[in-house]
């Protein structure tokens, strides 16, 4: 069994805890753009024959606005994304969104914390934007929740996931396996030593 620093654990544990399971990936669209969103629309169905098709799991919601609600100005919909297909779901983006842009947020059960006082973590702050960003109203989203933001739970992927994680242990074996690999790469950086 392996001995490992109180902090260099805590600080693992910590980073785990607070892993995101699941994202939001918001399509903007001037609305009355015919172009725009004609093109929306287009990286919609694209998105729906690449989950067919099995490139990845994104679930465009139903509902496409056609005008500002909620937090959006302008025309959008949403896409939600399990953390397993993240990456492939931002990179079909960042490469096929034309001039369109896309609100990129994670679904945390701590939409506000005490610092921030009426700001909304996930859409403000833990945010990013692939593309040029809009302004937000964030004055009608909830400040907290109780409950884990599960959405499509007959997937099992995300939060609702029920694959088993990894230890602590055969987390640090990958790492320590990593920085082996590494060692001869000149250009990465290395990991300080565990104390």
């Amino acid at each position: 069994m392996s001995v490992h620093n109180s902090s260099d654990s805590s600080e693992l544990e910590k980073a785990l805890e607070d892993e995101i399971k699941e994202w939001h990936f918001h399509i903007y669209f001037h609305q009355n753009n015919v172009e725009e969103h004609h093109d929306a629309l287009s990286l919609r169905d694209a998105v729906l024959r690449l989950r067919r098709d099995g490139a990845f799991v994104a679930v465009p919601l139903f509902r496409v606005n056609t005008s500002p609600i909620g937090p959006h100005p302008v025309g959008s919909y949403e896409i939600w994304v399990p953390s397993e297909s993240f990456a492939q779901v931002f990179s079909y983006l960042c490469m096929n969104r034309g001039r369109l842009s896309v609100l990129v947020h994670p679904l945390t059960r701590e939409e506000v914390r005490p610092i921030y006082r009426t700001r909304t973590v996930d859409h403000e702050v833990r945010n990013a934007w692939i593309g040029p960003s809009f302004p937000l109203d964030l004055s009608g989203l909830p400040l907290k929740s109780e409950d884990l933001p599960l959405q499509y739970p007959s997937l099992k992927l995300g939060y609702s996931s029920t694959r088993p994680s990894l230890t602590l242990d055969q987390r640090r074996r990958l790492g320590d396996n990593v920085e082996k690999l590494l060692l001869n790469e000149k250009y990465a950086a290395r990991a300080p030593p565990r104390d």
